[in-house]
């Protein structure tokens, strides 16, 4: 890699993900290899990076990781791959097919699953069903919280005519819709709410995996995971449309207190300040702190947690109908994903927003209720004309 030695584009690339040009291309390859591996690892800088490491290995793992993307990123890993074939570097042939073998349970086609949408609190039904030899369903039912993990799931045997029943009696229970969905994103699904239960909960769920067994041999999905929503919805890349805000999944979407207090008590602050500030100057101030929100609230873990519900909206909208929500969502998700600069997507800036504002109308509709412990001036002399009249 010795071209990288003098100030270039791609020598400030490597700079950035942590990699001294002047590596040995091996040791470069290593590098981006564990960051590629990383959730929330920025997919489309890592493809740049290795289109400049020549050798047959930056092909290979381009070519890998081709197999899970979409969107610009792919486009990204396209042109490294372009730029490799150049030096007459090609990524190494795959393994032959194999024959292909018996499965130890039943089918992935055989296996189906139903889902709701969340509530307001995060919470929602996930159902997986594996048909019986003997007839008739094995079925995990199961209920997870964004907040609290795996809140339960349990396994039964149920007839199909039993399976119906019970489904309309949920939906008209709880008036909700259950959609049809793939079984592999159901599992991830609950899988992740596993992983994120605290201990406090493991005890009511601490069989979890042994039920899930009789579901599925396989091992748990992992961060890797591909999620439907972008084959089925969002084949080409797509700017998230400002309508989405007014959607019921946006607007009662409830971030957890402890992680907006900050930016909320930053702009109380700002309403309460003693300093005139005219309305540029406030404008400003605020969106300073939208600024710091985007960047707080949507990296790192939490910035995979709100993706991968906005991805599940997408999937639940683009089931019901709502298909132009669903590419909203999506292209949302995979801005998030692919590392996109979202305090200029408008979006985002107005989703702070909603969440922020929500919390600061709640907070002055308690103001109102409660009793007020210090009167203005005119409200303390009616008072007194009152007690003096009732003498």
């Amino acid at each position: 890699m010795a071209n990288t030695t003098h100030a270039d584009p791609a020598g400030s690339e490597l700079r950035e993900l942590g990699i001294d040009p002047v590596a040995a291309p091996q040791q470069a390859l290593e590098t981006l290899r564990a960051l590629s591996d990383r959730p929330g690892a920025n997919a489309a800088a890592i493809a740049r990076a290795l289109g400049d490491i020549k050798i047959a290995g930056a092909a290979d793992l381009l070519a890998a990781m081709e197999r899970h993307a979409s969107g610009a990123v792919r486009r990204e890993i396209r042109r490294a791959l372009f730029r490799l074939r150049r030096f007459g570097i090609e990524p190494s042939p795959g393994p032959e097919p194999q024959a292909e073998s018996k499965p130890a349970v039943a089918e992935p086609a055989d296996i189906t699953a139903l889902l709701t949408t969340f509530d307001p609190t995060g919470t929602r039904l996930v159902w997986i069903m594996k048909p019986r030899i003997q007839g008739g369903v094995t079925h995990l039912a199961a209920v997870t919280s964004e907040s609290e993990g795996l809140l339960g799931a349990g396994v039964t045997e149920r007839s199909r005519r039993e399976l119906r029943e019970k489904r309309a009696e949920t939906e008209r229970q709880f008036d909700f819709r259950m959609i049809e969905a793939d079984w592999r994103l159901a599992d991830l699904i609950v899988c992740e709410a596993y992983r994120h239960t605290p201990p406090s909960g493991r005890r009511e769920v601490s069989d979890f995996l042994a039920r899930r067994a009789e579901i599925t041999a396989e091992p748990p999905p992992g961060p890797d995971f591909t999620h439907p929503v972008y084959r089925e919805v969002l084949s080409e890349p797509a700017e998230p449309s400002t309508e989405l805000l007014a959607t019921l999944a946006i607007r009662e979407w409830n971030f957890p207190a402890e992680e907006i207090k900050s930016y909320v008590e930053e702009i109380n602050e700002l309403q309460r300040s003693t300093l005139v500030l005219n309305p540029l100057q406030q404008r400003d101030r605020v969106e300073a702190v939208l600024d710091r929100a985007l960047t707080g609230l949507f990296s790192g873990e939490r910035g995979y947690r709100i993706r991968r519900r906005l991805e599940d909206i997408a999937y639940y909208s683009a089931h019901t109908g709502q298909v132009e929500h669903a590419r909203s969502a999506a292209a949302a998700a995979a801005a998030i994903r692919d590392g996109a600069d979202l305090k200029r997507i408008p979006f985002f800036r107005g989703f702070v927003q909603v969440v922020l504002g929500a919390t600061l109308a709640e907070q002055e509709e308690r103001a109102k209720e409660e009793p007020r412990l210090i009167m203005t001036p005119a409200e303390a002399m009616r008072e007194q004309q009152a007690r003096d009249r009732s003498r």
